[in-house]
C-alpha cells in the first residue's frame, strides 16, 4: 500500500473546497456524474481511434446509494486509471486530463466535458471520506482504490475490480445527510443531468405487478436522462411537434409556445441550443430564469440575469455552449469575455428571427403581437442594440385593433396630428373602457388613437419619444380634446372673469378631498360635457412609473387634476344663473366693500415699487398688513358663502359626480349617492 501527501500549497485546501469552492453544495453530484460521462465519452474514443477492441455495450453511469452505510457511489465502464494516472491527475489537484486528451483524440470525440480541474474535489463538500476504486482498460493494467478523509494524506492500495471503468465512492458526512434519500438524489440528478450524452442510471424501474396489487421493482435500469436533447440534433431533421415535444419536456404543463429560434453556431465560439417566446396571458406575472444555462449538456444555471440581456430573461429554452465555464459564480461568468460574445450574438439571432416571421408572415405576427410585445418592449427598454435591430417589426396597435410599424404610424397621423410646434403628437389609451369618452372625442377630430394597455407600456412611451424625432405621447385624457394637439386657432372663453372666479369656488365645494382639482374654463361648445376632467400628462405618467419603479417620491405624491368648466353648456349657465339669485344682492355688497380696499391697496403697493425694504415707512407697511387682513376676510366671507351655496345646490354635486363617473373616478358611498340623487332629480322634473 502506497500513502502519501496529495499535492496541494495549502494545507487548508480541503476546508476552502468544502465551504468556498463552489456556491452550492448540492452541484457535488452533478460533478461527479459529469466526469464519469467524460471518462465514459472517453473509452468510446479510445475505441474509435482503434486503441481498444473489446466489449463497449455497457456504456451507462450508474448512481446508487446506501442509507444505511450512508454512501453515495457512481460507477463507470469508462477509460479507468493507471496507477502513475491516478498520482497525476488526482493527486496533484487542479490537473485535468482533458486538455491533453482533446489533443490526441480530437477527431474521434464530440465533447468532453472534463476541463473541470477541481470537478472531483467537490465531493469533499458533502463527504468525510472518498475512495475511488478504478482500473484503466489498458492491458495489464491492475486495479486501484485510492482513498482519503479529507486531509492532504491519502492511501493508494491494490483492489478487486473486475471491469475497467471508476467507481467514486462517497462517505457522506453528518452535515449533508439530506443527500441519503432516493427523492433527493433524484431531485439533484433530474436538475443537474437530465441531458447528459450519456446514459444515467439511478435505481430500477418499477411495474404494477397484478398478483401482489403493487408496484415493483424490475431488472431494468431506470434511465433519467434524454441523451439526444432536441437542441443537440439538426434542425432539419426536427420538425415543429419536435420542438413543442421539447418544450413541455422542459416546462411540464405549459401551454405550447409562440414560436423558437433554434441556435446553431460554430464560429467564433461555440452554441446550440433552442430559444422559445412563451405565451405570457398576464402582463403582471412575468416570469423570469426560465432560461437554462448548460456546458456540453450538464446543466449549469437557470439563474441568468447579468449573463444573458435583461430582456432575453423572458425568454424559455436552453442555451449550450463549452466555452462558457462551468464550476464559477455567477459574478465571473458575467464577467467572462466569451459570455459577453455569446449574448450579443443571442440578441442578433432573436431580432432576426422576429425580422424573418415579420417580414415572411405578418399576419402571424400581428395575431401574436400581444404575447410578443411585452418582450419586445423590454428589450427597447434594456438593450439600445436590439432596438436598432427591432424598428423594422415594433407595433402599435390602435384602438380599432389594427397594426402599424413605426413609419406606418407616423405616415397616417402626422397630416393631421402635428401641433402648432411641428410635433407630431401620438394619442393613446390605457383603459378603451374607462376613457371611450375621451377616444370618441379624438375621433371626431379625425385623430387615431393608440392602445397602450401593456405593463411596460408608460416606459415605452418614455423610449420611443426620446428615440422619436420630433414627436410625443399624451394620452387621451390627459387634455381636453381641442388642446390635445395645440393648433393656431384658439377659441375665446364668453365669461366674466368675476362670474369665473365665483364658480371656482362653488365647483370647488364638492370635489373630493383626496386630490386636488384645478378649475379651468373653456368653451368646448353647447353639445360637449358640462365639466371635463383631465389629468397633466407629465404628472399623471410619473405617478405611474414611480408606482411601477418603487420610487416612492412620485408614487406618493398628491394627485392633481383639471376641471374644466364648459362655459358653452346650458347647464354651467343655470348653475350661474341659480348662484346671481341666490347670492347677487350679497356678492354685490362683498364686491362693493372690496373695491375701495383693492384700490387702497393698490395704491401702497405703486408707493413700495423699486424701494428696498428698509426704505419703505413702517406706517405704510403697517397699512397694507391691515388692509390685506381685511380684504382677506371679507373674501373668505365671500367664499364662505359660495361654497354654501355649491353644498346645498343639488346641479352643482351632480355635474361634479358626472365628470367623475366619466372618468371612472366615482365609487363607494358616493356613487350610491349620486344614483339616488339622480333619482330624486328626476322625479322632480
Amino acid at each position: 500500500m502506497q500513502t502519501g501527501k496529495i499535492g496541494v500549497t495549502s494545507e487548508n485546501i480541503f476546508p476552502v473546497i468544502k465551504k468556498f469552492l463552489y456556491s452550492d453544495h448540492e452541484i457535488f453530484l452533478r460533478e461527479i456524474v459529469a466526469n464519469a460521462v467524460d471518462a465514459t465519452q472517453k473509452m468510446a474514443a479510445v475505441a474509435a481511434k482503434g486503441e481498444y477492441t473489446g466489449d463497449l455495450t455497457d456504456q451507462v453511469v450508474r448512481v446508487s446509494f446506501d442509507k444505511d452505510a450512508k454512501t453515495i457511489t457512481v460507477s463507470d465502464h469508462g477509460i479507468g486509471m493507471t496507477q502513475e494516472e491516478v498520482d497525476k491527475y488526482i493527486n496533484q489537484i487542479a490537473f485535468s486530463s482533458a486538455g491533453e486528451f482533446l489533443d490526441k483524440y480530437k477527431d474521434n470525440i464530440g465533447a468532453i466535458i472534463g476541463h473541470f480541474g477541481l470537478g472531483f474535489y467537490s465531493a469533499f463538500m458533502v463527504s468525510e471520506r472518498v475512495d475511488i476504486v478504478t482500473k484503466s482498460y489498458k492491458d495489464g493494467a491492475k486495479a486501484l482504490k485510492w482513498s482519503c478523509d479529507g486531509s492532504p494524506e491519502f492511501t493508494l492500495e491494490d483492489a478487486e475490480k473486475e471491469s475497467f471503468g471508476t467507481d467514486i465512492i462517497m462517505h457522506i458526512d453528518s452535515e449533508s445527510e439530506e443527500f441519503l434519500d432516493e427523492n433527493r438524489i433524484n431531485q439533484l440528478l433530474t436538475k443537474y443531468c437530465k441531458f447528459l450524452p450519456v446514459s444515467i442510471a439511478f435505481g430500477k424501474e418499477r411495474e404494477w405487478n397484478e398478483s401482489e396489487k403493487k408496484m415493483v421493482e424490475t431488472d431494468k435500469d431506470k434511465i433519467i436522462n434524454n441523451t439526444a436533447p432536441a437542441w443537440t440534433r439538426k434542425p432539419a431533421d426536427l420538425k415543429d411537434e419536435d420542438y413543442k415535444n421539447f418544450y413541455h419536456e422542459l416546462y411540464p404543463g405549459l401551454e405550447d409556445p409562440m414560436f423558437y429560434i433554434h441556435l446553431n453556431v460554430d464560429y467564433p465560439f461555440n452554441l446550440t441550443g433552442i430559444l422559445y417566446f412563451p405565451k405570457i396571458k398576464n402582463n403582471i406575472e412575468i416570469q423570469k430564469n426560465k432560461i437554462q444555462l448548460y456546458c456540453n449538456q450538464v446543466f449549469v444555471t437557470d439563474s441568468v440575469e447579468g449573463i444573458v440581456p435583461e430582456f432575453l430573461t423572458l425568454l424559455h429554452g436552453v442555451i449550450d455552449s463549452p466555452d462558457i465555464p462551468l464550476n464559477v459564480s455567477r459574478s465571473y461568468l458575467q464577467a467572462d469575455s466569451n459570455v459577453k460574445k455569446i449574448s450579443s450574438h443571442i440578441t442578433k439571432k432573436v431580432a432576426d428571427r422576429l425580422e424573418e416571421i415579420f417580414k415572411t408572415d405578418r399576419p402571424q405576427f400581428e395575431e401574436k403581437w400581444d404575447n410578443l410585445k411585452l418582450f419586445i418592449e423590454y428589450g427597447v427598454l434594456t438593450d439600445e442594440k436590439f432596438y436598432e435591430r427591432a424598428q423594422k417589426f415594433i407595433l402599435l396597435k390602435n384602438t380599432e385593433g389594427k397594426y402599424y410599424t413605426l413609419d406606418e404610424y407616423k405616415e397616417l397621423i402626422k397630416a393631421n396630428q402635428t401641433d402648432k410646434n411641428d410635433t407630431t403628437v401620438y394619442l393613446y389609451a390605457t383603459d378603451k373602457d374607462a376613457q371611450y369618452t375621451y377616444i370618441e372625442n379624438a375621433k371626431a377630430k379625425g385623430y387615431d388613437v393608440l392602445m397602450l394597455d401593456g405593463q411596460l407600456d408608460i416606459h415605452f412611451v418614455n423610449a420611443l419619444e426620446q428615440k422619436l424625432e420630433k414627436s410625443r405621447f399624451s394620452r387621451v385624457d390627459s387634455d381636453i380634446v381641442s388642446r390635445l394637439i395645440q393648433k393656431d386657432e384658439q377659441t375665446d372663453v364668453k365669461m366674466e372673469q368675476d362670474d369665473r372666479n365665483n364658480l371656482i369656488q362653488v365647483f370647488n365645494s364638492v370635489t373630493p378631498t383626496d386630490a386636488t382639482y384645478i378649475i379651468e374654463f373653456e368653451d368646448l361648445g353647447s353639445t360637449a360635457q358640462p365639466l371635463v376632467i383631465t389629468q397633466n400628462e407629465f404628472m399623471r405618467r410619473m405617478k405611474d412609473m414611480g408606482a411601477m419603479s418603487g420610487m416612492n417620491f412620485y408614487a406618493e405624491a398628491p394627485n392633481y387634476y383639471n376641471l374644466v368648466v364648459n362655459t358653452a353648456h346650458p347647464l354651467v349657465g343655470k348653475v350661474l344663473d341659480a348662484e346671481k339669485a341666490t347670492l347677487g344682492t350679497e356678492l354685490d355688497a362683498i364686491k362693493a366693500e372690496l373695491e375701495p380696499l383693492n384700490k387702497q391697496k393698490a395704491d401702497l403697493e405703486t408707493k413700495k415699487a423699486g424701494k428696498k425694504d428698509d426704505e419703505i415707512p413702517q406706517a405704510d407697511k403697517d397699512a397694507l398688513s391691515d388692509i390685506e387682513k381685511q380684504i382677506d376676510a371679507i373674501e373668505t366671507k365671500r367664499n364662505d358663502k359660495l361654497h354654501a351655496f355649491g353644498k346645498d345646490t343639488q346641479l352643482v354635486k351632480q355635474l361634479v359626480d358626472l365628470a367623475l363617473l366619466a372618468n371612472n373616478m366615482l365609487k363607494g358611498e358616493d356613487l350610491n349617492k349620486f344614483v339616488n340623487r339622480s333619482i330624486e332629480l328626476l322625479n322632480n322634473k
